[in-house]
């Protein structure tokens, strides 16, 4: 009895977890470039209608703060432009990843803020924030991998997503909590406690996918767009430098700079050829690329 408490008490752990791997069927496309898969079914568990408006809200909020704390950054700032100029390179080729993207009312905004962030909001919406140009010394190619890398996460609709596993993965917690205590005759709150981490660490994997699946979308937008896309790799070596001090893999939402550079280098061969044909380049004779040495830090 007590070897068939302890396989249920595994089994209800582990439909925690049920789910967590990605869900992708690779689909018909391009014969090159990063390969179009199909988004997860579990984003179909948010609204996308209450998504995009309260993405709306959000956004002209944080426009409508920075504006009053006279952050906001105005239209004809060189750096505004250069952004506007690079998301309007980019944005062309975002149909290929979601179609309904063809409609969406795009924004390219700079903040005044030491922040090293940036983000794409649902429908389009786009802002850096003036620190990871500056501490960053980003390269036209290595703004274009950052902003790809956010469009990814807004056109594979990964907030819906997010939501949509967290739910069901909360849900699921709960009945195998439940579950367990009544197999085990123990308190439910102590079965709750548990289950509820190992959701949590199940909600954590799903990031850290998510992240390395916009990674590989930023790429291939810069590509496409004629940007090197190698700019990822000193991207990445460059926030290892700015970040020393960073959570473990394991229990952090992105995956490590390391993991990062990895996955880029393996797919390298996939997108350095379309750099090159859109640069009306030799694939086989691209020159070297060059990054610029971040600023020494204060």
């Amino acid at each position: 009895m007590k070897t068939l408490k302890h396989k249920v008490a595994l089994l209800a752990l582990a439909a925690c977890c049920a789910g967590s791997g990605p869900a992708y069927a690779q689909q018909g496309g391009e014969p090159d470039g990063i390969p179009v898969t199909k988004m997860s079914r579990m984003r179909m568990l948010a609204n996308a209608e209450e998504f995009e408006q309260q993405s709306r809200l959000q956004y002209t909020a944080l426009l409508n703060e920075a504006q009053q704390k006279q952050a906001l950054v105005p239209a004809t700032h060189p750096q505004v432009i250069r952004l506007r100029a690079i998301a309007k390179r980019l944005i062309p080729f975002a149909t290929r990843w979601n179609p309904e993207s063809a409609s969406w009312k795009w924004e390219v905004n700079l903040l005044n803020s030491s922040q090293v962030n940036a983000f794409c909001m649902p429908g389009g919406r786009i802002a850096f924030y003036t620190g990871i140009l500056t501490k960053l010394n980003l390269t036209d190619d290595e703004v274009a991998i950052v902003m790809g890398h956010e469009i990814g996460h807004a056109l594979r609709e990964h907030g819906r997503e997010r939501a949509g596993k967290a739910g069901a993965t909360g849900l699921l917690g709960r009945v195998a909590g439940a579950g367990l205590s009544a197999w085990l005759g123990v308190d439910p709150r102590i079965t709750g406690a548990v289950t509820g981490q190992v959701a949590q660490l199940a909600v954590l994997k799903f990031s850290r996918e998510e992240e390395t699946e916009a990674d590989l979308v930023g790429m291939d937008l810069a590509a496409r767009a004629g940007f090197d896309p190698r700019a990822g790799v000193a991207l990445w070596e460059k926030m290892g430098q700015v970040n020393k001090n960073q959570p473990t893999q394991f229990l952090s939402t992105h995956p490590s700079g390391s993991t990062r550079i990895g996955d880029m280098n393996r797919s390298m061969p996939l997108v350095l050829p379309v750099f090159a044909r859109a640069k009306g380049l030799n694939p086989n004779a691209l020159p070297v690329y060059h990054s610029l040495a971040i600023p020494a830090q204060r």
